[in-house]
């Protein structure tokens, strides 16, 4: 595969991750789940390892494939990425649009499908990667996508474009733009799409029931006619075939009915489900007016349910389990803690420039003003990438980074009480001086069970692990501006305890109502029950919020670890 095509397929990738939560907000059809971003991010991660065989890639795509829009998405993709040089690219492109229409039982039009037909049409084989030729073909996606609109009432309701077909012109919008040697030349989407990517206030979303379910099913004595049949009662049904195994999408009332019969029809090799209700519920938070939004990095102990919630953006690293990459908040922290009481190999790492880029560029397209609580220097070179992406591309100094010097808990409690504040007062000044007071205020302590995770990643060496280890010593980490500080070593989790009430006392005593949050690895019970008891007995009146440990630090720090950030309002207001 040329390089050139490597590049590109990534780029699409990358700019599409970054603009999965405005996918999210618009997504009405089929149902107002507000998923699809996330679902087509994670669908296509595969192309992050194209030049691999096509048969590793494609089998990838299918494990991978979530939602209505991933798995059509998917399925395009499993063609269009076997293309070896830009002369390959219309062979291709028109195998991919065969291969999505067929994966649906009823394939409708005002969706994705659309734009693949168009992309299949404008394509030439002889195509010259140049501006006239890139922007003729993003032209032609650009109509296909504003039809949407038109074609399918529920997007009128709401006053959107469809979301599927949205976040395939993102896509390609990022593959040719690098293809022409152009990636950072893109018309901002807001211009594009004007006032349709902004659902209408009246808009009222379908109550809905039931689950969203993906499994992969290895079942050589099936035919793909017998599964259908078997899957017939269920809706938005797409059989997907590869071999002896088969990829089922399907919404559903009972999704233990549906597993007994997938683990009837052979070997379940994956499954994942989402209630449609809770999605639903979490969807109504997405469109809230403010001032000011805030963005910051999952390296601070928060979920993506927060950042829904609350209306800030998360900035992803990358967490590698094996062989399985993924944006750090995709994983579920069982996933990664299991993975590590195994012993399988577990790594870290940013995202490219490019992708944190293009973080930047979709919040102040979107937003007036945003506020960027960024993990603290020492950690990432997030500050600095965010600096220089500042100085080259907001004249209009609408983008504020504040280097927080934090991660884990500290920074995770900074950005939910700033979030919080702004949501009470709305107003940008304030916002931010209450944000400075906040990151000199805020203090956290994370307690280790063992050495050995922090000797795996480099940062200790295997010897003092070791020994560590087995005069059971219990280091205690306090992240802070100039790196993680060792602020003491502890025997047992009593001592633990103690330590953690004796910082609570000294820094909160004169404030009933302190912010506290408590942040577990695998070991939520101890933390929501031990832990949390002895807190709360002390301090009935403070507010105690219970984290997953964010999973960066999880994975340097292993499991067994946990940790407590604290914010004082009255320590605030004397600064």
């Amino acid at each position: 595969m040329d390089e050139i095509i490597k590049k590109s397929l990534i780029a699409g990738l990358e700019r599409l991750i970054a603009r999965a939560e405005l996918l999210d907000s618009i997504n009405v059809f089929p149902i107002a789940d507000g998923d699809t971003g996330r679902n087509l991010s994670l669908s296509l991660i595969p192309l992050r390892k194209v030049g691999q065989p096509g048969e590793k890639i494609f089998h990838q795509l299918l494990l991978s494939a979530r939602g209505n829009s991933g798995n059509i998405a998917s399925q395009f993709f499993s063609s269009f990425c076997a293309s070896e040089s830009i002369n390959d690219l219309a062979e291709r492109s028109r195998e991919g649009r065969i291969k999505a229409w067929q994966s649906l039982n009823n394939p409708r039009t005002g969706t994705m499908l659309d734009v693949f037909d168009a992309l299949a049409e404008v394509l030439s084989p002889n195509l010259k990667p140049d501006r006239e030729s890139v922007e003729k073909i993003i032209g032609s996606m650009e109509k296909a996508v504003h039809e949407t609109y038109e074609q399918i009432p529920r997007l009128q309701e709401a006053g959107v474009v469809d979301a599927g077909a949205l976040g395939v012109y993102i896509y390609f919008e990022g593959f040719f733009y690098m293809l022409a040697g152009i990636p950072d030349d893109y018309r901002p989407l807001t211009e594009t799409f004007k006032d349709r990517l902004r659902i209408l206030p009246a808009f009222q979303e379908n109550a809905e029931s039931g689950y969203c379910v993906d499994f992969v099913v290895k079942a050589p004595r099936y035919s793909p006619d017998e599964i259908k049949m078997i899957t017939s009662v269920q809706e938005e049904v797409i059989v997907i075939p590869e071999g002896e195994f088969y990829k089922v999408h399907l919404h559903t009332q009972d999704k233990e009915m549906v597993r007994s019969q997938a683990t009837g029809l052979g070997s379940l090799v994956n499954w994942e489900d989402d209630d449609l209700t809770a999605q639903i519920a979490e969807f109504k938070h997405l469109n809230a007016e403010k001032t000011l939004h805030l963005m910051t990095d999952a390296a601070g102990s928060l979920t993506t349910q927060d950042a829904r919630i609350y209306g800030f953006t998360l900035l992803n690293s990358y967490l590698t389990i094996g062989e399985q990459c993924l944006p750090e908040t995709y994983f579920s922290p069982d996933e990664l803690y299991r993975a590590m009481n195994k012993g399988v190999k577990v790594s870290t790492s940013q995202a490219s420039v490019y992708e944190r880029h293009q973080f930047y560029q979709d919040a102040l397209e979107r937003f007036d003003k945003v506020l960027y609580l960024c993990v603290g220097s020492v950690f990432t070179g997030n500050y600095q990438a965010a600096l220089q992406w500042k100085k080259e591309h907001d004249k209009e100094d609408r983008l504020i980074i504040l280097d927080t010097g934090a991660a884990s808990g500290r920074l995770g409690i900074i950005a939910l009480a700033t979030a919080r504040y702004h949501a009470e007062i709305n107003d940008t000044k304030e916002t931010i001086i209450f944000a400075r007071k906040a990151i000199r205020s805020c203090e956290e302590y994370v307690f280790l069970d063992k050495l050995q995770y922090l000797a795996a990643g480099g940062r200790l060496s295997k010897t003092s692990a070791f020994f560590g280890d087995k005069l059971n010593i219990k280091p205690v980490i306090s992240p802070l501006p100039e790196g993680a500080k060792k602020v003491g070593s502890l025997k047992t989790q009593e001592d633990q305890i103690k330590f953690a009430l004796t910082k609570l006392d000294a820094a909160i005593k004169d404030d009933s109502k302190a912010l506290i949050m408590l942040e577990y690895s695998d070991n939520r019970r101890f933390v929501e029950g031990t832990v949390q008891k002895n807190i709360k007995e002390l301090y009935p009146d403070a507010e105690i919020i219970l984290q997953p440990l964010s999973l960066t630090s999880g994975a340097h720090m292993g499991p067994g670890t946990w940790g407590i950030a604290f914010l004082s309002y009255e320590n605030i207001k004397k600064t």
